[in-house]
């Protein structure tokens, strides 16, 4: 190598510099995702500095151009992927310099690498491996055949050329024992060309069948439309692949990826042989065997891990809209709930709660079997009812809780003297919170099961308030949550749930701590430290007053007080989104609008508020467009809750069994999940009845969440009764007969 080569490679092995590196990876980003430079680069500046994603999104919109959560998530994803390729690409870059091999041409292609499985398909053939046939055949000295073979010349004799190389001492007994060895080092070296594999991984990807058969067909299994099962691997759903990764896992299935090999037998030998040769049938030999002994393995392996990867990412994008739907359920406020944790043998444990979730009583009850003391539950209910003026009645959807539903119906049925109604919720999650450490500190006296009924009972009150206390993936609203990278899925989720909680906002003098610990910027550390400063000092009376917060720093405070609402303090402004560094806009727009903060939520503000000219005044405060908007709004709805926009969940009076349904009826339910292929609705039986993806509206429907959410009110029909196996399937669209 020349000392011109040797500096052009010494350069190109250390890439690019970190300035450059992110200009590169600024430019990527705004060009698959289709913003400008200015808002990726923006976004890398404000994420490297500590900004939070919900305070970016909420505060900083001049600056972002106005990009939402999932905008700015997407970009701090793919910013880190990034640079870790970056890391790895250098790390590359440096093991094969050290090895001598470094070209300009390989330094190039690692540098313009966009994906992690590029960078190492090129690092493949400098990878330290473990002994192979190659290797050994190196170590026999055969290399120099094996280039001899690769040079495919048109005369000669391969047997008397590879005779030069017996050696018994080397373990080179006779010449086809040479031929062999060198084939061994071709089949590696076709099998480690970068351009090879991609092109056979993306031919696989494209025309490969997922296979699935029984390992013992005679079995029965919940994986019996998978015994006998094919299909193009790069159409299936995300679902069915993940099913069949169970059904393997479980050894119930033979899973495997088909594809026909005589195109890429074809392709190869294009790439490889040159034209006609002494040697060109072995080289169809060694290709075959490159492809089905060390291409075709490693392949397979690689397009199902991309093939679950997807699926992964869309059964965990499923779970994460379903729980957020969840969390935002509007709160049920100003009601006393009586909150029911069904069971059989050891009774239904209940819980009395005030307006404010504040736990009154606790009780047991036996009215379902094997006890059936209906008529002494009915006694407790009664008077826990007529005592603290009970008007709602929650049951969780455990076990025994269409029974206790039936009991409870009769309960109401006997009483005419008020308004009372019921509802089923999702108790998912309910036995990992009793159980939790934050259960017992929570409710020191209770056994688990009485506290999971106080828990039933805040779920209706305040949905998010109560969810939060929960590990995201025990809250059942998903599929195939256990199938999935673990790490993934809790990233994911808790986002979800940061995204909520600041949606929200949350009130600091009432807030536990683990809601506090998803407020932005907010860790669990500072969590604790101001319950146990409200604790100590009392309420908070303006939010300057979080700054005397142990370890609430200035950054923090930056990040969180916006999210933070004292409803009852000095200050006006302080039970609103406005975050304090706009307070004094705030005042410059009252000046001009000649109103006072004693006027805040009253209907000439708002009158004043709706009329003003958003372009106009932003230029007279000095302030950005999407800064005042977001100020007007929180002004004409000061303290609002936006969970309250949406519909109630539905209350109940009567139950319903299966045997009631017949097809056509007409029924109102509630959507409680969300899947690729459907949705279950509960309309009030024991078993939740599915609206297949293709019942779901008249039109052609992607996906089911284009449709529906977790928590809507939903009018369906039913399609069809399977008493046996206790499954109603329904629909939403209306049929030709139903009552206009």
């Amino acid at each position: 190598m020349s000392q011109l080569d040797s500096t052009a490679t010494t350069t190109a092995s250390q890439g690019p510099s970190g300035a450059e590196e992110q200009k590169q990876i600024v430019r990527q980003i705004a060009k698959e995702l289709n913003l400008s430079l200015k808002q990726v680069r923006t976004t890398a500046s404000l994420l490297d500095e500590g900004n939070t994603i919900p305070f970016i999104a909420r505060y900083r919109k001049e600056m972002t151009g106005e990009l939402d959560e999932n905008q700015l998530r997407d970009i701090a994803e793919r910013m880190q992927y990034l640079r870790n390729l970056g890391e790895r690409k250098r790390e590359v870059l440096r093991i094969i310099e050290e090895q001598g091999k470094l070209t300009e041409e390989l330094a190039a292609a690692i540098g313009q690498a966009v994906k992690l499985q590029e960078v190492e398909d090129l690092y493949r053939p400098y990878k330290q491996k473990r002994k192979t046939r190659a290797s050994v055949a190196k170590e026999k000295g055969l290399e120099p055949l094996a280039q001899w073979i690769l040079a495919q010349p048109k005369q000669g004799n391969l047997l008397l050329e590879a005779a030069q190389y017996i050696d018994a001492e080397k373990g080179v007994e006779t010449a086809e024992e040479a031929v062999q060895g060198a084939m061994d080092i071709i089949a590696e070296e076709i099998s480690d060309e970068a351009a090879t594999r991609a092109w056979v991984r993306r031919y696989t990807m494209d025309h490969g069948l997922m296979v699935s058969e029984a390992k013992t067909p005679e079995e029965e299994s919940v994986y019996e439309m998978y015994y006998n099962y094919r299909e193009a691997a790069k159409k299936m759903p995300s679902h069915r692949i993940l099913a069949m990764n169970r059904g393997e896992r479980e050894n119930v299935l033979k899973v495997s990826l088909e594809v026909e090999t005589e195109a890429i037998h074809r392709h190869i030998a294009g790439r490889w042989i040159k034209g006609s040769s002494i040697v060109e049938d072995v080289l169809h030999i060694v290709i075959e065997d490159a492809y089905k002994r060390l291409i075709a393995p490693s392949i397979e392996r690689e397009v199902r891990a991309e093939l679950t990867e997807k699926a992964e990412n869309q059964a965990i994008a499923i779970f994460a809209g379903n729980l957020r739907n969840l969390l935002l359920q509007p709160p049920v406020r100003d009601k006393r709930v009586l909150g029911v944790d069904p069971a059989y043998r050891t009774g239904c444990k209940l819980a009395v709660v005030d307006e404010t979730g504040k736990l009154l009583e606790v009780a047991v009850t036996y009215p379902t079997p094997p006890n059936n003391k209906k008529q002494e539950a009915a006694g407790i209910f009664n008077r826990l009812i007529d005592q603290y003026r009970i008007s709602l009645i929650v049951i969780g959807n455990g076990t025994a809780s269409r029974e206790t539903e039936q009991f409870v119906a009769e309960v109401i049925a006997g009483r005419k003297d008020q308004e009372l109604a019921y509802l089923i919720v999702n108790e998912a999650g309910a036995s990992v919170y009793s159980a939790s450490k934050l259960a017992q500190e929570e409710f020191p006296d209770l056994d688990v099961a009485e506290r999971s009924a106080a828990s039933i009972a805040r779920r209706l009150q305040d949905p998010l308030a109560e969810l939060v206390k929960i590990e995201p993936k025990a809250i059942g609203v998903g599929q195939y949550q256990h199938d999935v990278s673990q790490k993934h899925l809790d990233e994911s989720l808790k986002n979800v749930v940061e995204s909520a909680v600041n949606h929200v906002g949350v009130d600091v003098n009432t807030a536990s701590p683990s809601l506090l610990s998803y407020v932005s910027g907010v860790n669990a550390t500072i969590a604790k430290n101001i319950v146990k400063y409200r604790d100590e000092n009392g309420k908070f009376s303006g939010r300057k007053e979080l700054q005397k917060v142990p370890r609430l720093g200035a950054k923090t405070y930056e990040q969180c007080i916006g999210f933070l609402r004292i409803n009852d303090g000095s200050f006006e402004l302080d039970r609103t989104p406005i975050h304090p560094e706009s307070y004094a806009v705030v005042e410059r727009l009252f000046a001009e609008l000649d109103v006072d903060m004693g006027q805040l939520g009253s209907k000439e503000l708002n009158s004043k508020l709706a009329a003003v000219q958003l372009e106009k005044m932003a230029a007279q405060l000095g302030v950005g467009v999407p800064t005042l908007r977001d100020i007007i709004d929180s002004l004409q709805r000061p303290g609002r809750d936006p969970r309250e926009e949406l519909p109630l969940p539905i209350f109940r009076t009567d139950v319903l069994k299966i045997e009631d349904l017949t097809p056509g009826m007409e029924l109102q339910g509630t959507v409680r999940n969300v899947i690729d292929f459907g949705a279950f609705v509960d309309i009030g039986i024991k078993n939740d009845g599915l609206v297949h993806i293709s019942q779901l509206s008249d039109r052609f429907v992607k996906h089911p969440m284009d449709v529906v959410s977790v928590g809507d009110n939903v009018t369906v029909w039913v399609l069809n009764v399977d008493l046996k196996k206790g499954r109603v399937g329904l629909t939403m669209r209306k049929p030709a007969d139903a009552g206009n």
